[in-house]
């Protein structure tokens, strides 16, 4: 059984979701794999300490502090590929950003392979279902632009610009 609770943000409303005991899922309302790895019932219950707990967080976080994410009971629901990149997710500092590619060297490395596709590490944070906490709009296209935010492109450039992160060198691509 899996439990759901709301949290209005700057963002718009945020949906949470646990197993009992540990955050699985964040979602924006309205993004791009929306509770999708949650095959099982949700039902609603605003009670639960770890719901409480990552409210909390999220308080500070949009308070402009930098709460550590390791403060968090996290347990993202996907296959061991997609969670070592959501490992390394973590370790991206506040305020900075760091391309596809960068994370494809770091992931081939922890693999000792010669090397990582790009595109394997962009299916893996599209489908990071702790959005925010586990910080996928920290990731960027090697030449800067703002693409793959499962959340929708503004929302990552609000919480870029939120972050202070140096925004000069980003852009938004054209689409076609």
């Amino acid at each position: 059984m899996y439990y759901s609770t709301h949290y209005p943000s700057p963002l718009g409303s945020l949906m949470l979701a646990s197993d009992g005991d540990n955050l699985i899922g964040l979602w924006i309302e309205g993004q791009k794999y929306f509770a999708a790895k949650v095959a099982e019932e949700i039902s609603e219950r605003d009670d639960l300490p770890v719901f409480s707990d990552v409210k909390t967080w999220l308080n500070q976080y949009f308070a402009g502090e930098k709460p550590a994410i390791s403060e968090l009971p996290l347990a993202p629901i996907g296959g061991a590929f997609r969670q070592s990149v959501w490992d390394l997710l973590c370790e991206i500092p506040y305020g900075e950003v760091i391309t596809y590619g960068e994370i494809a060297k770091r992931m081939a490395a922890r693999m000792n392979r010669k090397s990582m596709s790009s595109q394997a590490i962009g299916g893996a944070v599209g489908h990071n279902p702790i959005s925010i906490i586990i910080p996928c709009h920290r990731v960027v296209g090697s030449n800067g632009s703002l693409t793959g935010y499962a959340g929708g492109i503004s929302k990552k450039i609000k919480l870029l610009e939120h972050e202070g992160a140096d925004m000069s060198g980003l852009f938004i691509p054209k689409s076609g």
